[in-house]
């Protein structure tokens, strides 16, 4: 089995914990304090069971056993309200999951929109949107003549209902690009 260095994880690294189970990464940071050794310390996410296990630190040399997981391409078709429904696109094949299986990428998704699935022994844990994705702004402040410092930010609504932070100049109806490993707006799309 392949494994990885604690001081190489980052959100999304999936590995075996203490025998405990399979955990992913939800948040790690890097500390290095002005006396002592670095650590990287991390907020886990059990894969199976949904347990977090908050601010567990690692020495940066420790070696972490990586487990299996596989990743497909799937389209997300619908919800009915209790489960969100995907599509494998060469098999027509269907799953349904629940919302705390789809919760983080639901900010980013819409109807029809790729994703990856991940999975663990043929059952499915996680969602992801891809890494840049393209949303209709629907609700935010106008924009003011002579505001077009780009260091000043607004709140705004998307689509998918989630608020991300752009510039004054960003209006609503605008499209802008979305980078969803960090939450931050791009760019305009379009202009």
């Amino acid at each position: 089995m392949a494994s990885i260095l604690a001081g190489d994880i980052r959100k999304g690294t999936t590995f075996e914990y203490n025998g405990k189970g399979v955990y992913t990464v939800t948040e790690f940071q890097h500390v290095k304090p002005g006396k002592g050794a670095a650590f990287v310390r991390a907020t886990l996410k059990n894969v199976v069971t949904g347990q977090v296990l908050s601010d567990v630190t690692f020495n940066p040399t420790m070696k972490l056993e990586t487990a299996q997981v596989e990743t497909r391409k799937m389209t997300y078709l619908y919800t009915d309200g209790e489960f969100y429904n995907f599509m494998d696109p060469d098999t027509y094949e269907q799953i349904a999951l629940n919302h705390d299986q789809v919760e983080e990428a639901l900010k980013y998704i819409k109807e029809n929109d790729v994703v990856t699935v991940k999975s663990l022994n043929g059952a499915a844990f996680s969602v992801e949107p891809e890494n840049f994705v393209e949303l209709k702004i629907i609700e935010c402040e106008p924009g003011v003549r002579g505001n077009t410092a780009t260091n000043v930010m607004k709140n705004a609504v998307v689509e998918t209902g989630a608020t991300i932070q752009v510039p004054m100049f960003v209006e609503e109806g605008e499209v802008i690009r979305i980078d969803t490993r960090t939450g931050e707006y791009m760019s305009r799309v379009g202009k």
